[in-house]
């Protein structure tokens, strides 16, 4: 075997992948894909290592590291809004910082976002009130049955929470993705209560870019959201479980709930692992694998840990979950080689 992916994952483990390509323009992506499938090779796209969880055990075929670089702005007006075509390997929180620089608002409260662009549709990543689907207008991918380059519009998408259609196939590896974001320089109107109190104003009002940026850093910064070499809490993939969706009579009396369009309710997934006695650090200062001292929805190494130590602490946390609740937690970070 080759590279040890270990060093290209946020969580730091993972195996050894038997072959590395990196790709730095659209022309080497499509060839590193469509050569691997021609040789009938196992193939493992990866962008910035933030959601994803590879087996010890490494990785058997081909992995393409996506590095494509690239922001075009294709059009910009007041009617509109500003249309930016953005290379699927651009590191996102780049994107969002210059997005508040120069005045396009949309995406402000996704700040501090590890990864690259074009992984951000396929799980439809969201925070404090936003979401990729917000604004994504369209995505260029190439199409691994076909070999052909096929663009999806916004519609075509299937974007839900956390999901897509792409987040359950393969088929699509996203080239470039671009959205249609308005000009201004307050945000959109805040949606999450934690975020609206931080800055200081009500639900539903606006704050600068720049303040909302700040802020939102700060809020993720204080749950090891924010990488950091040097702080074991931020060797994670970030939440490593979904706020279930329930219908609204199974969620559990005091929860956190977020009503849903068609009646069921969102419960958060960090209230739930507290409340079935999972606190943060747990299991405790020994273990290689722990829960986030700062947030407990966040799975950490604490530097010696395998896949399999952090596999064997999220089936612990989410049978305790479904025990005490009825409830059963889903992984957010793709998991390559292994399962739950």
């Amino acid at each position: 075997m080759g590279t040890a992916l270990a060093a290209l994952t946020t969580l730091r483990v993972g195996g050894s992948a038997r072959r590395l390509v990196v790709a730095e323009d659209e022309a080497d992506l499509v060839s590193a894909v469509s050569g691997a499938d021609a040789a009938g090779e196992p193939l493992l796209v990866l962008g910035g290592g933030s959601n994803v969880l590879v087996g010890d055990e490494g990785f058997t075929g081909t992995v393409v590291l996506v590095r494509t670089r690239g922001v075009r702005v294709l059009a910009a007006d007041a009617c509109g809004g500003i249309l930016v075509q953005v290379a699927a390997g651009e590191p996102w929180d780049d994107l969002v910082a210059r997005a508040v620089s120069d005045g396009w608002t949309g995406i402000e409260t996704l700040s501090g976002i590890p990864g690259t662009t074009g992984a951000t549709p396929l799980q439809n990543v969201g925070a404090y009130g936003q979401e990729v689907a917000d604004t994504l207008a369209r995505m260029r991918t190439y199409d691994r049955e076909t070999g052909q380059v096929r663009t999806f519009t916004h519609v075509d998408c299937g974007f839900g929470y956390r999901t897509s259609r792409f987040s359950r196939s393969a088929r699509y590896v996203v080239l470039d993705v671009t959205f249609q974001l308005l000009p201004g320089r307050t945000s959109r109107p805040l949606r999450y209560a934690e975020l609206a109190d931080a800055l200081g104003v009500g639900l539903g009002q606006r704050a600068p870019l720049e303040e909302t940026r700040e802020a939102v850093l700060g809020l993720r910064a204080r749950k090891g959201m924010v990488l950091d070499p040097a702080d074991h809490d931020t060797w994670s993939a970030g939440s490593f479980f979904t706020n279930p969706v329930v219908p609204a009579e199974q969620a559990p009396p005091g929860a956190p709930t977020w009503p849903q369009p068609d009646g069921s309710v969102k419960v958060s997934a960090a209230w739930l692992i507290e409340q079935a006695g999972f606190t943060r650090g747990y299991p405790g200062s020994d273990a290689p694998a722990r829960l986030s001292t700062k947030h407990t929805l966040a799975l950490t190494n604490r530097g010696q840990a395998t896949a399999s130590d952090l596999v064997a602490l999220a089936r612990r946390v989410r049978a305790g979950v479904t025990d005490r609740f009825g409830i059963t937690l889903e992984p957010e970070p793709r998991l390559v080689g292994l399962a739950l």
